[in-house]
């Protein structure tokens, strides 16, 4: 896992991983601004003191629905970017696998069967449902661990780390071999898979770095899957 680390920051300095960084950013960026956008027209209007009480009200105008849509995408900007940037780069995962592959594993890249733009979009869908699943499942026991100060972040590294580790595993071993010796090798790379999306999920955390982060956690996963084959 150390070494799909290294090998994968070394891969982020490859052109073509960078434009595939670049496009997967203004996509998700796309999506974010388009939210922002359906919440500005959802809260034109919105009545919030009639909420409290039946006899207030102060309906929002357009500055301060705007107001409101830019703190509310901001809000789930910080909640949802994990599982929107995972979803957004399952669509450029054959281009960031391909040019690793190129680059490390030419004779795998031979071999290997593009998941192609339905396949892709599946995957990515499923990842992102499963993320947020998963997250939301788990709420409860943030909230109950937040008196621990740091129960809470290490259950949400373990939480985030076992789905992105199984998506971004399922998504470089589904262009290889068949469905058995798929499911062979997400069983015994288990918790190095786990690993990998324990370091993608602290990526996600910090500032900048969680730019890089999905293409980080598909060039890990790439190397993760190669270098378990060759040994």
């Amino acid at each position: 896992m150390i070494r799909a680390l290294f090998l994968a920051f070394d891969d982020l300095g490859d052109r073509r991983i960078l434009a595939i960084l670049a496009r997967s950013l203004l996509v998700t960026l796309l999506i974010f601004s388009l939210l922002g956008v359906a919440l500005g027209f959802l809260l034109n209007g919105f009545d919030p003191c009639g909420l409290l009480s039946a006899d207030d009200s102060c309906p929002l105008g357009g500055s301060a629905s705007g107001l409101g849509a830019v703190l509310l995408t901001a809000v789930l900007g910080w909640l949802l970017f994990p599982a929107i940037a995972i979803g957004v780069i399952s669509a450029y995962m054959d281009r960031i696998v391909a040019a690793v592959e190129a680059r490390h594993y030419p004779q795998a890249l031979a071999s290997a069967t593009p998941l192609g733009w339905a396949r892709g979009a599946w995957l990515g869908a499923r990842s992102s449902l499963r993320v947020i699943l998963y997250n939301l499942i788990a709420s409860p026991f943030y909230l109950l661990l937040l008196v621990t100060a740091v129960g809470t972040l290490i259950l949400f590294v373990a939480v985030n780390g076992v789905a992105f580790g199984r998506d971004l595993g399922d998504m470089v071993a589904s262009r290889h071999g068949d469905r058995a010796s798929r499911k062979a090798w997400l069983a015994a790379t288990r918790w190095q898979r786990a690993g990998v999306g324990a370091i993608v999920t602290g990526a996600f955390l910090v500032p900048v770095v969680n730019l890089i982060a999905p293409v980080l956690g598909a060039a890990m996963a790439t190397h993760l899957y190669h270098g378990a084959r060759r040994d």
